[in-house]
């Protein structure tokens, strides 16, 4: 019940003070403080839904390149085992498969302890922070409410003697909770922007680490394909000209009476 009372009354003093019976607080310091501070938490929040899509878009990619690489091994296994395109397409399933396998043990485990747990538990602060500045915001209008009542009985003393050192004392009581709270703030929030390089940098280091083996070794496997296709198809890939021979395969394909085109 008293907070339901508490609730009533600074929700009056709100009304009272968007129609200009009650003098509002306006602390600029704290509200440029705020202001950082929610342009970090949302900095932050989008940080941790972007990086957790960066591991899933890997998961799904190699997924689908797994898919992909089997489809072309029944491909050429379905002509000619032994030829040298079905040996490159077995191995690049082979690799493809490793590749695969290897983001759980390589990617996916170090990716979460180093830098998405990181995120989690930075952004775990946030809602302790956000409950500090709303007590801080209703202690802000205790104190206003405070403070008008006690100029009140000052412009218009009572004849109850009891009541100018009662609203005395709340005003007093009021004014040390909310500055107590206010300061806090104003000096604890700065420092939480200034710890995010620190808390951030062993993260950024292990991503980017993290990212570079995966590259190196999926460059390292696709290299070992390589070697199953003859030097003459690596030399016109160099050269830019596998584009002109599927260009040519095209054609004959087109030339087909099955692929041919017919005017009725």
């Amino acid at each position: 019940m008293s907070c339901f009372k508490k609730g009533l009354s600074r929700t009056g003093t709100t009304i009272m003070q968007k129609t200009g019976q009650v003098e509002k607080t306006v602390d600029r310091e704290f509200n440029e403080e705020e202001a950082k501070y929610k342009t970090y938490e949302k900095e932050v929040e989008k940080l941790q839904k972007e990086a957790k899509a960066y591991l899933d878009s890997m998961r799904a990619m190699t997924g689908s390149q797994a898919r992909i690489a089997d489809t072309i091994d029944k491909f050429y296994g379905s002509a000619d085992r032994t030829s040298e395109g079905a040996m490159a397409a077995n191995a690049y399933k082979r690799s493809v498969d490793e590749l695969d396998s290897s983001i759980s043990r390589e990617l996916d485990a170090p990716y979460r302890t180093c830098v998405l747990e990181p995120l989690g538990k930075m952004n775990a602060y946030f809602p302790v922070v956000n409950d500090t500045i709303s007590k801080r915001n209703k202690k802000m209008i205790d104190y206003d409410s405070a403070r008008g009542k006690l100029r009140k009985l000052t412009d218009k003393p009572t004849e109850d003697p009891t009541k100018l050192p009662a609203a005395q004392k709340e005003y007093e009581d009021a004014k040390e909770v909310y500055e107590f709270m206010n300061d806090q703030l104003i000096t604890e929030l700065p420092q939480l922007l200034d710890l995010r390089i620190p808390f951030f940098d062993p993260s950024f280091e292990a991503m980017i680490r993290i990212q570079c083996k995966f590259a190196e070794e999926g460059y390292e496997k696709m290299g070992g394909v390589q070697r199953y296709f003859q030097e003459s198809v690596r030399n016109d890939y160099a050269a830019g000209q596998l584009d002109a021979q599927v260009e040519g395969v095209l054609e004959e394909i087109k030339e087909l009476t099955i692929c041919a085109t017919h005017s009725s």
